[in-house]
């Protein structure tokens, strides 16, 4: 795994957003924001240089199956290991695209969503990708591969679209809503869950055939990464650190209590316990009902993808090249209190 900083600063965005809102914006591109130089036991972090990353790096997501880990970013960026992220293999889209959103799928191949509203897809882990261009003329944020490997992507005006012939035909339905959909989750083949802007949230028991209101957030919140262990019980996270949790399927939701004030982009889980990042290389790690920061080298990037590429290791990558293998064991990895 890499740690590698960089003096350069921003992003230029590729694409003109006239119908998304600046809190979508926050999402989508690179948020460099100061960070502390607190002294940091850093105890079960892996941060060695790898020719892979560079610092010109932004990454947005990252996906593990079977022992490939694929990890992608801006300018057509895609990094690739096929040994639980100790060695990356670098190579680069046509046309650099910007690449928002991955995941993987049940058959060992992986997708992943270009802010140009194209899908590409892999089927040989990693190696080669195909392009398909989603025939719509809302914005696409999110994508997810469902267990039975049908690919979806959802986004502006509460818009779902889903192939399952692998991009030769889609189906376009709507919530309704003049809303992004910013999170699409599939927690089995039946059931699903959605979020978005002004607190929407979404579930479906029937594969995504239908989809029907679960509550909304508090304070119509903006969602940028949420994690459900079941119909009834998850994450959502945000703006300003905040992190909110339901046990009653979204119908009441309760903020938990967070060490940083910075945006919350993704969530991660393995035996070990449910992690947060987000900016200012912050990791968390849930205890109880509150949320604990880890021990990560004091960058003032943000992180946004995290993945477990192992049995008790957690990779994460953001801004400026940065991608860090942390050790998720408790009694290994320092947790500081902030």
């Amino acid at each position: 795994m890499s740690f590698i900083s960089n003096p350069r600063k921003g992003l230029t965005c590729a694409k003109a957003l006239t119908r998304v809102p600046r809190s979508t914006v926050a999402l989508l591109l690179p948020v460099l924001l100061a960070g502390c130089e607190a002294d940091l036991n850093l105890a079960g972090v892996t941060a060695t240089t790898s020719q892979a990353s560079l610092r010109t790096d932004y990454y947005q997501a990252v996906a593990s199956d079977a022992g490939t880990s694929v990890l992608v970013g801006n300018d057509g960026v895609i990094l690739v290991s096929q040994d639980q992220g100790r060695n990356w293999q670098r190579q680069q889209l046509p046309g650099h695209p910007s690449l928002i959103a991955l995941d993987a799928c049940s058959d060992g191949s992986f997708i992943a969503l270009s802010f140009d509203n194209r899908l590409w897809h892999s089927a040989d882990r990693g190696q080669s990708w195909r392009e398909h261009a989603l025939q719509t003329e809302e914005q696409m944020l999110t994508t997810a591969c469902a267990p039975d490997g049908a690919w979806w992507v959802a986004g502006s005006y509460s818009t779902l679209l889903s192939s399952r012939d692998q991009g030769a035909t889609w189906a376009q339905s709507s919530l309704d809503e003049d809303a992004m959909l910013t999170t699409l989750q599939f927690l089995n083949q039946k059931q699903a869950v959605v979020t978005g802007e002004f607190g929407l949230v979404f579930t479906s028991t029937d594969g995504g055939q239908n989809w029907d209101p679960a509550g909304s957030l508090p304070d119509e919140f903006y969602p940028h990464a949420s994690h459900f262990r079941s119909l009834s019980e998850g994450w959502v996270g945000g703006l300003n650190g905040f992190i909110y949790h339901t046990a009653d399927g979204g119908q009441t939701w309760e903020r938990q209590e967070a060490p940083v004030s910075a945006p919350i982009f993704s969530f991660s889980a393995n035996a070990d316990g449910l992690f947060a990042i987000g900016d200012h290389s912050s990791v968390l790690r849930l205890v109880g009902n509150r949320w604990q920061a880890m021990a990560t080298p004091s960058e003032p990037v943000y992180l946004r993808a995290a993945t477990m590429t192992a049995d008790h290791r957690l990779t994460v990558a953001g801004g400026k090249g940065l991608l860090l293998s942390l050790d998720t064991r408790p009694s290994l990895t320092a947790v500081q209190e902030q």
